[in-house]
């Protein structure tokens, strides 16, 4: 069937202006590029009616939550998370009718209930909040929190793809095969390094070298994603030596990932179908190296610890297998919906008849291309990765500055730490970021 040109053109004006659009995230993303987290969690507040539908409130928790502990607001970024996290643990368990509508449109319909990475790393930042107040306790059991989830994951996508699989042959549905593996991703290096910290900074040092093993252990386990070696800084933090203090250093750099769509077209029966897929898109660092100098005379280099964007990436590709066999029966429901209007119209007797059906064939064409659109929804402040260092010194006051630097030694930017005190038989950690 020959279509008209102009609802194709006016499409074609419509996509246009969609993509020429301003981003929306420019003026909170240049203000946390810049380190203004305080004026960047203030205009995503202003901006958060048009930014996040209901349906997408886990997302403003993460983001909102993210930059207030970036801006040092640890009792706010805490309530934040946690509702995050409730919300994420809520939304899983989703209705009927949105997992429906998932089938029928896309999957923006229903409630967003994050991808895997987010809700295990805003336990890592929520431990990190209680540590900044004071509670121990609390930060341990978050980390615990996130190791449990890491655990749970490859039982989770392997049900979830089971189940899809099931649903497929019962439909008689045809399910392309997806070649890629998924990288199994069930132990943190970060995670894993701050229950060190914090179990030493707690006198539990049987915990604390349990976690100092698992760190090797999750980093040999994962080399596809542990590309980097074992800090060297590890081997020394249950070591102090007697009389002595540490000081540790960890620093997040960069931007994690984001979502763009890649569109991919099947045939079926008697034309081209549109699948529309999320594909994460990185977001490079300038940052190449980070130094630390004290006042005092010493200095030491912050090493990779764990890159976080390498960890989006993997878990994410856990549920890809998901979200494609998805992606292909909701595109054939579609397609196969035409064409059942299209045989109607080629059997029809009455040329009104024939008109109608060829009609809804072809807005059932139209209703597919447009509502085709990969859920491209995902938290945006997360860090793209973990730097970590530590040096042993007499107890004390000292000032320190960080020093981060891009390809050739260029400076990108300078921390300055005044007076921080350095203590025996306790925990000294302080937590930088650079976004840059």
């Amino acid at each position: 069937m020959k279509l008209s040109k102009a609802p194709l053109f006016a499409a074609f004006i419509v996509l246009f202006i969609s993509c020429a659009s301003t981003d929306p995230y420019i003026p909170i993303d240049n203000l946390a590029h810049e380190g203004n987290f305080s004026g960047s969690a203030e205009t995503l507040e202003e901006k958060s009616k048009t930014l996040y539908r209901e349906k997408d409130r886990v997302l403003y928790f993460l983001d909102k939550g993210m930059l207030a502990h970036y801006a040092g607001d640890y009792e706010e970024s805490s309530a934040l998370l946690e509702q995050g996290e409730r919300a994420i643990e809520e939304n899983f368990a989703v209705s009927i009718s949105q997992e429906i509508g998932t089938f029928i449109l896309n999957d923006r319909t229903r409630e967003y209930n994050g991808e895997d990475y987010e809700d295990v790393y805003l336990n890592v930042f929520n431990a990190l909040n209680y540590y900044h107040r004071g509670d121990m306790d609390e930060a341990l059991v978050e980390i615990r929190r996130m190791n449990n989830k890491l655990r749970d994951l490859s039982a989770k996508y392997g049900v979830m793809m089971t189940n899809m699989q099931r649903a497929a042959l019962e439909n008689d549905t045809a399910i392309p095969a997806n070649p890629d593996t998924p990288v199994k991703f069930s132990n943190s290096a970060l995670a894993r390094y701050l229950g060190m910290l914090f179990y030493r900074g707690s006198g539990m040092m049987d915990s604390a070298r349990i976690d100092q093993n698992q760190l090797r252990v999750a980093m040999a386990d994962a080399p596809s994603i542990y590309k980097n070696p074992v800090p060297s800084s590890v081997r020394d933090e249950l070591v102090v030596p007697a009389g002595m203090a540490r000081l540790n250093i960890i620093s997040f750099t960069g931007h994690s990932p984001i979502k763009t769509e890649e569109v991919i077209r099947i045939y079926l029966v008697n034309s081209w179908i549109k699948i529309a897929l999320p594909v994460m898109t990185p977001r490079p660092s300038r940052i190449t190296s980070i130094e630390v100098a004290l006042d005092s005379g010493e200095s030491f280099a912050l090493e990779l610890l764990e890159d976080i964007s390498a960890v989006v990436t993997a878990t994410f590709a856990q549920r890809k297998n998901v979200i494609y066999t998805k992606a292909v029966l909701r595109a054939s429901v579609k397609g196969i919906a035409a064409e059942v209007f299209h045989a109607a119209a080629d059997s029809a007797e009455e040329d009104k008849e024939k008109g109608l059906f060829r009609l809804l064939g072809f807005f059932s064409q139209i209703l597919a291309e447009a509502s085709e659109q990969a859920d491209l929804r995902i938290a945006r402040y997360f860090p793209g990765k973990a730097y970590v260092g530590g040096i042993n010194l007499a107890p004390g006051t000292y000032s320190f500055t960080i020093t981060y630097y891009g390809g050739n030694r260029r400076l990108i930017a300078q921390r300055r730490y005044e007076n921080v005190r350095v203590s025996r038989n306790t925990l000294n950690l302080t937590e930088d970021i650079c976004l840059k």
